[in-house]
């Protein structure tokens, strides 16, 4: 029922099927960046979605992981994120061996409120990743998407629906990060303020979901100011 109701919310809205293939073709296509140097100095998990795969850049190295290691050439990275996933699939990710890393870098969430993930059951789910996350790295960052509202993948009234949802992915994201002493990176901005929806085609893939080589560039930017990654992985340069 829950598909349907979001199918015809679609269909209502006007998302043509060309979008939609495009989104798969581009996830299809998408490899999460990933490094080991030897020697490592430094070590990065990154888990999540298509967002962390980095799906609608050109290529691995255009993903936000991808951009975080192309300055520091010791700092090895480890990606297990997954196009479609949730927050409740990166508990997975996060438990697939007890390995510790220097950095956790979370980066997702859009698939919750694309697919209507009910606000109790992503709450338990932000805060069970947010507890693992902080086991397993030294630092958390914990990075949910902007805006999906202004995604031109979507028109109104479900635009408006989606920036809803997005107002209480970040609110649940804020308060978990808060409790648990990770770093909020906060990607959320009104219509009016957002990159995303004033430069629409620049900054996003061809499905008009996902961002692109440009996109991701404005995400970094956005990561490295508010989570001073400049100054913390200084000495991996």
């Amino acid at each position: 029922m829950a598909l349907l109701a979001v199918a015809a919310l679609l269909a209502t809205a006007g998302c043509t099927v060309w979008r939609v293939s495009d989104a798969k073709a581009l996830a299809k296509a998408s490899e999460p960046f990933q490094a080991e140097p030897s020697p490592a100095t430094a070590s990065l998990l990154v888990i999540g979605d298509s967002t962390a795969v980095g799906t609608g850049a050109t290529a691995a190295p255009g993903s936000i992981a991808g951009l975080i290691a192309q300055s520091r050439p010791g700092l090895r990275v480890v990606n297990r994120a997954a196009d479609g996933a949730k927050y409740a699939d990166f508990i997975g990710q996060l438990q697939q061996d007890n390995q510790k890393f220097d950095t956790v870098l979370v980066l997702g969430g859009g698939n919750d409120v694309i697919r209507f993930t009910s606000e109790a059951q992503l709450r338990q789910s932000v805060d069970t990743v947010a507890e693992l996350a902080a086991r397993r790295g030294k630092r958390v960052i914990l990075m949910p998407p902007g805006n999906v509202g202004n995604a031109p993948f979507f028109f109104a009234p479900v635009s408006w629906l989606m920036t809803r949802r997005s107002q209480e992915l970040h609110t649940l994201v804020r308060e978990a990060a808060t409790r648990t002493g990770a770093t909020y990176v906060n990607l959320y901005k009104p219509r009016a303020q957002d990159p995303f929806a004033q430069r629409p085609r620049e900054l996003h893939a061809k499905d008009g979901l996902h961002p692109s080589d440009a996109g991701y560039l404005e995400w970094m930017s956005e990561l490295n100011r508010q989570a001073k990654l400049d100054t913390t992985l200084v000495s991996l340069r």
